[in-house]
């Protein structure tokens, strides 16, 4: 019986990895399809080559990035996102634990979160160049700006779903609420952490190409308004290619780092 059992799980593990396999080689023969498509239609002056660009003239474009100040312009981008990442996860999160702490505090405050969240964050652009300065600081400050209520309202929502009968036996142990967070709520909402962690890297990556749009010297989205004002459509594609794949290795870093803590929450 045990060993029938095996088999099945041993095949079913088969099957598994043969359907995974066949998912990459798919998508890979459509990304492969698409851009030999895009070229050959642009070749045969199918579709304009100047405003739709083409793969072979945006991979010269990379190489000739890649050879001068890409790495530059990525490593900008990629410091403003991380600093942008840390100080909207912990604020949002420092916030929250503030507002399930105090539930006055949080009827007062909703109102002007949900406000806040609604509001275009790049319609502040200007107000925040004008407070703190052009440059970095005024693009961190929108990283910031678009990550943080996010962040606030969903660790918020994770603290006040927590198991309510669990929090009332621990009151009625004699608990207290510091006890309650830190050894209930906080290690109920892990998930919820993770999840806010997975949503923020993006938001704030386009906090910060938001801000770089409106005031940088530097960094991808530079590169992109750049590109745009000279009618060089190959730097634009190029820079939101390069884009994409720093967006994908920024997010397979905090999917790594959940993996991590959920390891370790195993081993506790």
């Amino acid at each position: 019986m045990n060993n029938s059992l095996s088999q099945e799980r041993k095949q079913y593990i088969r099957n598994n990895k043969k359907r995974k396999l066949l998912v990459f080689i798919t998508q890979v023969a459509i990304l492969i399809g698409f851009l030999a498509v895009w070229e050959i239609l642009a070749n045969r002056n199918i579709i304009d080559s100047f405003i739709m660009s083409q793969p072979s003239r945006i991979w010269e474009t990379l190489t000739n990035l890649g050879s001068n100040d890409l790495l530059t312009h990525i490593g900008v981008t990629v410091y403003e996102t991380v600093v942008g990442f840390l100080l909207g996860t912990i604020l949002g999160t420092m916030i929250a634990i503030m507002l399930w702490w105090s539930k006055f505090l949080s009827d007062v405050l909703e109102p002007y979160l949900v406000v806040l969240n609604s509001l275009p964050k790049v319609a502040l652009g200007p107000v925040i160049i004008i407070w703190v300065g052009a440059g970095t600081p005024a693009i961190i400050v929108m990283a910031v700006a678009i990550s943080l209520v996010v962040t606030i309202l969903e660790n918020l929502n994770g603290f006040i779903k927590t198991d309510k009968d669990l929090i009332k036996m621990a009151k009625t142990f004699k608990a207290s609420k510091f006890q309650i967070l830190t050894k209930i709520v906080i290690p109920a909402n892990i998930s919820t952490f993770i999840n806010s962690l997975k949503v923020n890297i993006g938001l704030s990556l386009v906090g910060v190409i938001s801000g770089e749009f409106l005031v940088s010297k530097a960094g991808l989205g530079y590169l992109i308004v750049y590109g745009g004002q000279v009618f060089k459509l190959d730097l634009v594609m190029a820079s939101v290619i390069v884009l994409g794949v720093v967006a994908g290795l920024m997010y397979l870093a905090v999917v790594l780092l959940e993996k991590i803590i959920l390891k370790s929450k195993k081993f506790q």
